[in-house]
């Protein structure tokens, strides 16, 4: 059972760059001194501060456009936490440059570290870098596929649509053997099924779906990945907002304003972001948002959140990992990032000490 935080490095209104730094590396002293399992860094382009009462603002503001350094980082200040990225941006980032920079995190830690990617829904950060989300799909798949025959082969050759190579040799080699444990997020319907049958472990969360929708989309992860021929059933973390407080009660009420936010501000971005070039029908941007939108903080609570007293939140994740048959959780102590430092700490501080022994 792998028990971990997920790092989007927030930058809170009306503090500074530094301040975030600190926040973000304080959780990580956190988890370590903690005995979880792992951290994992989201990876952000373009999210300045806006004023928190903006709700139809830009996403949560954060500093973490470059994970794989502060992965380094991270690496340097601990010893036993492992150290991933849910997710890199493939299509965002050259994949010799990143096979190059990932396997030097992976010497740099000596083999803690996990190599999540993914394709973002985000495409502002598309425009940003000047290419077309309609592209992110292919680009995605040609980037795992320079990244990985970088990793097994002494020298490789490639040509593709995006990129070509011939017989170049690239260093370092990760520090695992033939490379890190890939982990892919799979967002969208169409995603569970293909990613089983390619035999990737998988990330997913409970941000466009609820536990219902995730029920049945891995029944089809685990049947595509059976089919092929894979061995076992495949591996599976989900990313879910966590908040634990001393009583049920004090939890749900420091929570709720910054949750509730998120998630309306999540249900504004799917349905703003419907008809961008690119977006497919299975993606359900309009459907999801629409969902969210009459989503009220007491559905939230019974299929998307575990919040609660230590107790409280030791059960729910308990009925949740049967229910989905998981094989960890990644923590979001701070969904909407409004609650105050010093209870986020305390919510990881309780969750560290108090709830993941019950789950081991």
């Amino acid at each position: 059972m792998h028990l971990g935080l997920i790092m989007e490095c927030d930058y809170r209104y009306g503090t500074t760059q530094e301040d975030s730094f600190a926040e973000a590396f304080n959780l990580v002293d956190a988890a370590e001194q903690g005995g979880l399992d792992g951290v994992w860094l989201a990876e952000r382009h373009f999210a300045a501060p806006r004023n928190p009462l903006d709700d139809a603002g830009a996403g949560i503001p954060s500093v973490v456009s470059s994970p794989l350094i502060w992965a380094s980082a991270i690496a340097a200040r601990t010893e036993h936490l492992r150290i991933g990225v849910a997710v890199n941006v493939l299509p965002l980032n050259h994949p010799i440059r990143m096979a190059e920079e990932a396997a030097t995190v992976d010497q740099v830690s000596r083999g803690r570290f996990d190599f999540g990617v993914g394709r973002s829904g985000f495409a502002r950060s598309y425009e940003g870098y000047g290419i077309p989300y309609s592209e992110s799909r292919e680009r995605f798949q040609e980037c795992l596929d320079v990244i990985l025959a970088a990793w097994s082969n002494e020298r490789f050759s490639h040509q593709g649509k995006y990129y070509t190579f011939d017989n170049v040799c690239v260093l370092p080699k990760p520090y695992q053997r033939p490379y890190p444990p890939v982990r892919i997020a799979a967002t969208t319907k169409e995603t569970f099924p293909r990613v089983g049958g390619q035999g990737f472990n998988i990330f997913v969360g409970l941000r466009g779906m609820d536990r219902p929708d995730l029920v049945q989309s891995l029944a089809q992860y685990r049947q595509a990945w059976s089919d092929a021929g894979h061995d076992g059933e495949g591996d599976v973390l989900l990313r879910i907002p966590v908040y634990v407080a001393e009583t049920d009660q004090r939890a749900l009420d420091e929570a709720k304003a910054s949750t509730m936010r998120s998630y309306r501000r999540m249900a504004q971005n799917f349905a703003s972001s419907a008809s961008v070039t690119g977006a497919t029908a299975d993606e359900e941007r309009a459907e999801r948002g629409q969902r969210l939108a009459a989503t009220t903080y007491q559905d939230l609570l019974r299929d998307r959140l575990a919040y609660g007293s230590p107790e409280s939140v030791a059960r729910q994740l308990g009925e949740i990992q049967e229910e989905l048959q998981l094989s960890g959780f990644i923590c979001e102590m701070n969904v909407g990032g409004l609650v105050p430092r010093d209870r986020v700490l305390n919510s990881v501080e309780l969750f560290a000490r108090e709830v993941a022994p019950a789950l081991r």
